[in-house]
């Protein structure tokens, strides 16, 4: 999706640039393509495709909405479907159920939550998306208190701290549910195996551009989009490499 935020956040274009660079640069058997400013004009331009993954502004505006029926039949031929940051989000309805058909979970105003904290992951699932990510603490605006279908695999969680569990209610902000669970751990990242044998994923976090300069923030998602696409992900995880030059957005 086209950039929002201002500089240094929400670098949809960019985020995507340098996840398919390390991809591309990693030794696996992969192709990754970006599709910069929105749902790609090329009509064949996802035929033939592996996995999808979208990162963008989520919501009412959300790319994928005009193409509901299209992924969903390329998710039925197992095609890997993956979400990061705000393309979690979509309106509660036939777009918030095709998110959970392909990859288990989404954002759903009203319960979900938007607050800015710093997470520290301590804990892994024995599972690929997991391999070589060890324990790290990131501040980004994590989402969490998704919508979940109850078929999900946990791969990152945190405990958020009280104070960001004790906003007022809003369709992003609060709710009761979420004061409730003070002290308990929220999935920030997960994904499912589908019954049509595709994969999926969902990634609250992505915020902040600067956070794919940490190792293990970027190989939870390398990881994921590696396994999303039916790719072994190595025993020590997708190995990449990134410079200053691709987290400097001021020239862009």
């Amino acid at each position: 999706g086209p950039d929002s935020h201002g500089s240094g956040a929400h670098e949809h274009g960019a985020g995507m640039e340098l996840l398919a660079k390390c991809l591309n640069a990693s030794g696996l058997p992969v192709e990754a393509v970006v599709f910069k400013g929105g749902w790609p004009k090329e009509p064949s331009a996802l035929a033939g495709a592996a996995a999808i993954a979208v990162f963008s502004d989520g919501g009412g505006g959300h790319p994928i909405i005009p193409h509901l029926a299209e992924v969903d039949a390329l998710a039925g031929k197992g095609v890997g479907i993956g979400f990061i940051h705000y393309a979690v989000e979509v309106p509660v309805g036939e777009a918030g159920d095709r998110l959970v058909d392909w990859t288990g979970g989404y954002y759903e105003t009203w319960w979900s939550v938007n607050p800015h904290w710093k997470a520290n992951f301590v804990k892994f699932p024995d599972h690929p998306i997991a391999r070589g990510v060890k324990p790290f603490e990131i501040e980004d605006e994590f989402y969490f208190n998704m919508r979940f279908s109850g078929f999900v695999t946990p791969v990152l969680e945190a405990v958020p701290p009280d104070d960001v569990r004790n906003r007022g209610d809003d369709a992003h902000g609060g709710n009761s549910y979420v004061r409730s669970r003070k002290g308990q751990s929220e999935i920030l990242l997960w994904c499912r195996e589908r019954r049509d044998g595709g994969r999926g994923f969902g990634f609250t976090g992505g915020h902040f551009h600067r956070n794919w300069g940490d190792e293990n923030f970027r190989k939870s998602v390398l990881n994921a989009l590696a396994w999303i696409a039916k790719v072994e992900v190595p025993a020590g995880g997708v190995p990449s490499t990134v410079t200053p030059a691709d987290l400097d957005v001021s020239k862009k």
